[in-house]
């Protein structure tokens, strides 16, 4: 079977073409896609020809990895009540003549079945788009234990957001974001927001101190200025990607400060991601700014996904002409 495919074929090269899908296994489904959404970052870096070369990344490829659609077949092991629901999917392998990092950004994809997770329950199923971005904000928002809080967001893209709504919902005492970008800050639901380039954290928090403080930006420069504004014993959750850790350690040693890394999520936080937006506790739909057919203006899509600052997350719509 034949589907179209987003495939970058050169680095900031890229065409909607045909692609040729391998058979259905025992276990797998083909998944009818409604809706991608394009990352970036990762993306962009694939994109650019900048992530490590491995055969995943090697031209031509599939990007995407956020993905919802229909089942519309199943293999003979899958449940038949499987058919006709709506799946969010983090990709696929199951193309031929063609790599897939990660494979999701097509009309029609093969996957294992029991490497999807169903969305039915959600009003908005499109925000099924929202569960691997979403699931990042809450292993982060876990490892930070915000219960009584008071927290220090870093960073108000579409993680950052979502951190400050789910620190939030899990009793955070207060919430501060700060960013460079006015349109994103604007987004953001958390008690205070300061665009730090044009006006004094120090002033805005009247030198009240912070319990902790989550890193969405993956600046050492930004975590570094975040000292000051962090209590005895804080605890810094590094929720973005890093080169290198640099960071001045006179400020952590007099502050007992504690660093973790955060990996993405735990096993079952797509699924609880998933009930928090279905159950409106959370609103994941404000980082989807920006939307576009996937078969008209594609190139114009991941333009302003990679390059305009104001497009937190573009949506790739594969259900209209």
């Amino acid at each position: 079977m034949k589907s179209k495919a987003v495939v970058f074929y050169a680095p900031e090269q890229l065409e909607l073409r045909d692609v040729e899908l391998r058979e259905l296994g025992p276990d797998d489904v083909l998944i009818e896609t409604y809706w991608t959404s394009i990352s970036a970052g990762t993306e962009k870096m694939l994109f650019q020809g900048k992530l490590p070369p491995m055969q995943m990344t090697s031209y031509p490829v599939i990007p995407g990895y956020e993905t919802v659609g229909k089942i519309i077949q199943k293999g003979e092991n899958v449940p038949e009540s499987a058919l006709g629901s709506f799946v969010y999917v983090s990709g696929s392998l199951g193309y031929v003549g063609v790599n897939a990092a990660w494979g999701g950004a097509s009309a029609y994809i093969v996957s294992p079945y029991h490497k999807t997770i169903r969305v039915d329950a959600m009003t908005d199923l499109s925000l099924g788009l929202a569960l691997p971005l979403g699931a990042t904000a809450l292993h982060a928002v876990d490892l930070a234990e915000v219960s009584r809080k008071k927290v220090l967001v870093l960073g108000q893209g579409a993680v950052g957001l979502l951190v400050a709504e789910i620190a939030k919902h899990f009793g955070a005492e207060l919430v501060v974001a700060t960013d460079l970008n006015a349109e994103r800050l604007a987004h953001s639901s958390a008690n205070i927001r300061v665009k730090v380039d044009e006006h004094n954290l120090v002033d805005a928090l009247a030198g009240m101190l912070c319990d902790v403080a989550i890193d969405c930006t993956g600046s050492m420069k930004a975590i570094e200025h975040s000292f000051a504004h962090l209590a005895m014993n804080a605890k810094v959750i590094l929720a973005g990607f890093y080169q290198r850790i640099d960071l001045p350690y006179h400020v952590a040693f007099m502050k007992e400060l504690t660093f973790v890394a955060a990996k993405q999520w735990r096993l079952g936080d797509l699924e609880r991601v998933r009930d928090l937006i279905a159950r409106d506790k959370i609103n994941a739909k404000k980082i989807f700014t920006h939307r576009s057919s996937a078969y008209n203006g594609i190139h114009e899509a991941y333009r302003v996904a990679f390059n305009d600052a104001s497009c937190l997350k573009m949506v790739l719509n594969w259900k209209e002409d």
